[in-house]
């Protein structure tokens, strides 16, 4: 078969469904859901702006993911309402790269900012006398440098990779946006050494933040349990009740997407999987944040007023 690996001019992304009379209703209701996810970050990033008691090192990772998951939904989802209106639906190969890395930097950025949330909130809990020496604003910079760094790399080697796969006779993508698992399925060469690489690669980038999430929430509990009042622990718990509803909406579909082999990969299953995650979850968290927290009510408040006079 013939090498298409250099040659080959880009891709055709069959999107979310190859219904034709489903193309309109699904443009509006995604149109809808990525202005809703513009709005809704944007509002939480100027709030936390604009008032100075929120100037602390959680809000501080909270506007940070707000902007990633602004940017996180732009890498995907303009080009795939353009393709719901266009019949070719065509993706350069170049493009489709450049969709992967950022995809995969932004949405690890989301993952490492998460642990760092929890983080704060294990030190805020547990060691409450020296949180502002532990959460220094220096720290929190080096943990959202750090953050942004590991994921840009982690990103770089898994496109260099790809980059070094050959296609052959199908440039059909399964799916609404150049993921890992669709175009390692299109691939002619041998993908077992890059599947095992990805798989364990994937495992150490996205098992860190998780497994400090979840340490964190283990000590949070333990130390929240020998609190000796009911309100005492309602209170200390309920600062995390929110974070933790993000994260479980985040975790509980990547893990299903990522951690199989490929050749458990279901193209239906998946898509609504990674919607789950890529467009439903940035668009929930600023709900999820401001509904449930008085800081954030009163800070929203505060900016609605600035705007109406």
């Amino acid at each position: 078969m013939k090498n298409y690996s250099s040659s080959i001019s880009g891709f055709i992304l069959l999107g979310i469904s190859s219904n034709p009379q489903m193309q309109k209703p699904l443009f509006t209701l995604f149109l809808v859901m990525y202005l809703v996810t513009l709005v809704g970050n944007g509002l939480i990033i100027l709030a936390i702006h604009s008032d100075s008691r929120l100037h602390t090192p959680m809000y501080f990772f909270l506007s940070n993911l707000s902007f990633m998951d602004i940017c996180f939904t732009t890498v995907i989802v303009p080009n795939m309402l353009v393709n719901l209106l266009s019949e070719t639906k065509f993706i350069s190969y170049v493009g489709c790269l450049v969709q992967m890395y950022f995809f995969m930097a932004l949405g690890n950025t989301d993952s490492y900012l998460l642990a760092s949330m929890a983080i704060d909130r294990l030190v805020a809990i547990c060691n409450p006398f020296h949180y502002d020496v532990v959460m220094s604003p220096r720290r929190c910079l080096l943990l959202l440098l750090g953050s942004c760094t590991i994921s840009h790399l982690h990103s770089l080697l898994r496109v260099l990779l790809m980059s070094r796969l050959s296609f052959c006779a199908s440039h059909v993508i399964k799916h609404f946006f150049c993921d890992t698992q669709p175009v390692l399925k299109l691939s002619c060469s041998d993908t077992s050494s890059s599947q095992m690489v990805v798989m364990t690669e994937t495992l150490a980038v996205i098992a860190t933040p998780f497994l400090c999430i979840l340490f964190s929430y283990l000590r949070i509990i333990i130390t929240v349990l020998k609190i000796p009042s009911a309100t005492g622990k309602w209170k200390a718990f309920s600062t995390c009740g929110s974070h933790l509803t993000v994260v479980v909406f985040f975790y509980r579909s990547i893990i299903y997407v990522y951690f199989r082999p490929l050749s458990m990969y279901s193209v239906v299953k998946d898509r609504v999987a990674t919607v789950m995650y890529t467009i439903v979850t940035p668009m929930l968290n600023p709900f999820i944040y401001s509904l449930r927290n008085k800081d954030m009510k009163r800070g929203l408040r505060k900016l609605r007023g600035r705007i109406q006079s």
